[in-house]
């Protein structure tokens, strides 16, 4: 018989990108465009693009480049990102796992703007939760916790009693920081020893406890 983990939590806290949603296609496609524009090693760029909101990743990849100019990039970015939605489908498991949030206390946690999440979230045939943080919401991007925060305060939780889900290691890097434990979604993620790990959703059974509380069940 398959082993299980289970986790407790009171709310459930959700990166877009490569956790719910798979748009690798299109976010390789933007960077390696931009990473041909500044004569960078494409490869190189893909190492260090998921997770951050896309000045954030500029700035680190280009230190001594003007914040104006990566500011300016970004806007182009999320145009271009939100304009190309071909390839973008849920993750394996996704419309079912979100099927069972659809009463529990969760909310969206990602570097895309609003216009950017709706477009990805409508392509993938995904549910917009209620509450939604996004880069308009912050002033940090991740691995700041900032968004984790804000994620757990809208819904009304202590940051310990929330449980994280994302992919890269920026994401999982903030929500350690913001005092959660994190379910790492997706083999990038199992490099940065998120508190536990699954290929994909099918891995996961989400049900509501009778005391208010949610259990992750993890299938190995």
């Amino acid at each position: 018989m398959p082993a299980t983990t289970t986790l407790i939590a009171r709310a459930l806290l959700l990166d877009m990108d490569s956790t719910i949603v798979n748009s690798e296609a299109v976010v390789e496609r933007c960077w390696r465009r931009w990473a041909v524009e500044q004569g960078l090693p494409a490869e190189d760029v893909l190492q260090v693009v998921h997770g951050r909101q896309g000045w954030a990743t500029m700035a680190a990849l280009l230190p001594d480049r003007p914040m104006e100019q990566n500011l300016a990039d970004n806007r182009r970015m999320l145009e271009q990102e939100t304009a190309d939605v071909e390839g973008v489908v849920p993750v394996p498991g996704a419309p079912a796992f979100m099927a069972a949030l659809a009463r529990l206390p969760h909310a969206l946690v990602t570097s895309a703007d609003i216009a950017l999440a709706e477009a990805r979230m409508g392509a993938a045939a995904l549910p917009m939760p209620e509450v939604r943080i996004t880069a308009e919401s912050v002033n940090a991007s991740k691995p700041d916790p900032e968004g984790f925060l804000k994620g757990a305060a809208e819904l009304g939780f202590a940051p310990e009693d929330c449980l994280v889900f994302e992919d890269s290691e920026a994401g999982i890097e903030a929500g350690r920081a913001a005092g959660m434990r994190v379910v790492g979604v997706g083999e990038r993620a199992a490099r940065f020893a998120p508190t536990a790990h699954v290929r994909d959703l099918t891995q996961i059974r989400v049900e509501a406890l009778v005391d208010g509380g949610i259990a992750v069940r993890i299938s190995a």
